[in-house]
């Protein structure tokens, strides 16, 4: 997966996908569940600059990317997924 270099990657992708597979080439990785976001429990602010929200599909990752979007913050979906 090639992730610009100028954004943080939020990973939405539940802990189990994350340690059975290959962890995302990226300096700036959060990880962070859709519930977190939609009860504006993320601690994510406009100094984390951009924002590419990554889910195993990327359905997930779309909702996600609205409501940072509704918390006013600059937020994009990986379309697809990563698995």
């Amino acid at each position: 997966m090639d992730l610009p270099a100028n954004v943080t990657v939020i990973d939405l992708r539940a802990e189990a996908l994350r340690q059975c597979c290959e962890p995302l080439a990226h300096p700036n990785v959060i990880s962070l569940t859709l519930e977190q976001i939609e009860d504006a429990q993320h601690g994510l602010t406009p100094q984390h600059g951009p924002l590419l929200v990554v889910c195993e599909r990327g359905s997930r990752s779309a909702l996600a990317a609205r409501y940072l979007r509704a918390d006013g913050l600059d937020a994009r979906h990986w379309e697809g997924g990563q698995r």
